[in-house]
């Protein structure tokens, strides 16, 4: 594989640009600026008002650090697609993109599975809480929550890089798992280790948090001494936070085995989903359904 070898990416596919270039431009604009003052608005919130600086506020703080990271990997270069109208983008960005984009993507569920940890000690276990979630645990739940991705979608990059590129062909408004249709070939090594991924960044952690959270609603329900509101005010944001994020990951994986069979303006619809939807509803959701950080929004003097 050449290092000079070009990929078609970008809008071009899917809408006409040469019209409405700047109209477009402006509203990508937009809704970047907006993932960056809500997300932004979240962590500046948690980071000065110390009574929030607990477990479970330092893991919404983070989620809102990873959206940031995760629109980042994607909306500059789709303004230079937008303003240039160009299609093609050499390899290496494309493997960068790819690689940002599923370490973000997949750091996601592992947060929330630090947060359903959390949660599932705090209303489970809650005589433990103090020894489990110290600050030291909370850092390691963090680093592994980057890290580990990090390394698996980073192994998968490299074995992708070492692979001969044969097809000429688009993969979307921004490199995902559809560049591995560009390979000539596709040894079975590689497509085992995208099954492991799948299971292990994927499956696993949703499955985990759906035990929990499906232990934690068993608990409460055994305890009706006002432990159900608990439980409903600080696990339904991150339960509909999962299932959303969650089916978006598994339309990414559909869209990328039956392309041919979804119609062009549901791909786009979707695609753009996938990078503006959970961007946008994390804050939203925290800020409304969490009532410090909601009470904390409303003392702000925006004005």
């Amino acid at each position: 594989m050449a290092n000079g070898t070009h990929i078609l990416t970008g809008l071009s596919a899917y809408l006409d640009l040469d019209k409405y270039r700047y109209a477009f431009f402006v509203f990508f604009l937009a809704l970047y600026a907006l993932i960056l003052c809500t997300n932004g608005t979240i962590i500046h919130i948690i980071w000065i008002h110390r009574n929030l600086h607990e477990p479970m506020y330092i893991f919404i703080a983070a989620l809102s650090l990873n959206s940031l990271f995760f629109s980042t990997a994607i909306y500059p270069k789709l303004f230079v697609d937008v303003l240039s109208q160009g299609k093609s983008g050499s390899h290496t960005a494309c493997l960068l993109q790819l690689f940002c984009f599923y370490t973000f993507g997949a750091s996601d569920f592992f947060l929330l599975l630090a947060m359903a940890i959390d949660r599932f000690v705090s209303i489970c276990k809650p005589l433990q809480y103090a020894t489990t979630m110290r600050t030291s645990d909370v850092t390691i739940f963090l680093a592994l929550a980057w890290l580990l991705p990090a390394c698996q979608i980073g192994t998968g990059t490299l074995m992708i890089v070492k692979q001969k590129m044969c097809t000429f062909i688009s993969v979307g408004i921004f490199c995902n798992n559809s560049a591995n249709k560009l390979l000539c070939v596709r040894s079975q090594m590689f497509v085992a280790y995208g099954v492991f991924i799948f299971l292990s960044i994927l499956v696993l952690p949703v499955l985990s948090i759906l035990l929990m959270y499906i232990r934690i609603f068993i608990v409460v329900h055994r305890h009706c001494d006002g432990a159900w509101q608990k439980a409903t005010d600080t696990c339904l944001p991150h339960l509909i936070v999962l299932i959303c994020f969650s089916f978006l990951a598994v339309f990414d994986v559909i869209m990328n085995r039956m392309e041919s069979k979804i119609p062009k303006t549901v791909r786009l619809i979707m695609m753009l989903q996938i990078v503006e939807y959970n961007p946008l509803l994390n804050p939203i959701i925290y800020g409304v359904k969490m009532k410090k950080i909601r009470k904390q929004i409303k003392s702000i003097k925006w004005f």
